[in-house]
């Protein structure tokens, strides 16, 4: 949950999720006019968001992409931020596991979230809101937690049995985070109103 007021940090990096080489098919411009399109999801802040290729550059699904300030060897510019809704089906089909290969890229950052998440009201806490976690799978993440930080997954797994696959909890709340406009709790992603130039 970002703090209010701060300027969100921009994304760095993307993970292209598709690469549209005539453009968006929404898009009611002749062929011709249309740019290549890569769709991408960001690395931190799960940003959904368009990218203009470097001319001659075809990127490949699932990887890796350089859009901070600087010389980009792949991307030109970041066109504009976009909905989950604007993804084309390629881009929604590949978003889980392209988000769960970030996910596990800064399993560091999740891991932590575990060890410090608090209450957000006197009746929810912040675990309450990954999918699957209830009453008694929180109690246990707090009670195994008291008697050490968890050290990766991997530890949270084995510390606490229930706890099958954590990056996949993670993931599936980061999209019902991009799922939905309206969510009235973000943990991991940042709301639409806020410009990504």
């Amino acid at each position: 949950m970002n703090a209010k007021g701060k300027r969100p940090e921009r994304e760095e990096y993307a993970w292209v999720l598709d690469y549209l080489p005539y453009g968006n098919p929404n898009d009611k411009r002749p062929t011709y006019q249309k740019k290549p399109l890569v769709q991408a999801v960001g690395d931190k802040q799960f940003v959904l968001m368009e990218l203009i290729p470097k001319e001659g550059y075809t990127p490949e699904i699932q990887s890796r992409v350089y859009i901070g300030e600087g010389d980009r060897k792949e991307i030109d510019h970041v066109k504009r931020r976009i909905r989950f809704n604007d993804l084309s089906s390629g881009s929604q089909l590949e978003l889980p596991f392209v988000l769960e290969q970030s996910v596990k890229h800064h399993e560091e950052r999740f891991v932590k979230f575990f060890n410090e998440a608090h209450p957000i009201t006197t009746r929810l806490h912040m675990l309450e809101l990954l999918p699957g976690i209830g009453k008694k799978l929180m109690w246990a993440i707090i009670d195994e937690r008291k008697k050490g930080d968890f050290k990766s997954f991997a530890d949270l797994h084995e510390r606490v049995s229930a706890m099958h696959t954590p990056e996949k909890v993670i993931v599936n709340r980061i999209l019902e985070e991009l799922k939905d406009d309206n969510i009235k709790y973000r943990l991991f992603t940042r709301p639409i109103h806020h410009r990504q130039d």
